[in-house]
């Protein structure tokens, strides 16, 4: 179980660093985009990304 976590934190610091590696420029445009929504639209797109990785791990084990 423990090396199962921690290859898919591996796997997910992979994916993070795609974009600023590929595309700093797009990376900026999309952080400064964020730093104007509220946090309401930022909980929901937290609440969005859990609910859809738990759905994944579900789908996966299930």
């Amino acid at each position: 179980m423990g090396d199962t976590l921690l290859a898919a934190l591996a796997l997910m610091l992979v994916v993070e660093g795609l974009m600023p590696f590929l595309n700093p420029q797009g990376w900026r445009q999309v952080f400064s985009r964020l730093l104007a929504m509220s946090d309401g639209q930022i909980r929901f797109i937290g609440l969005a990304s859990l609910l859809a990785g738990l759905a994944l791990l579900a789908a996966l084990w299930g």
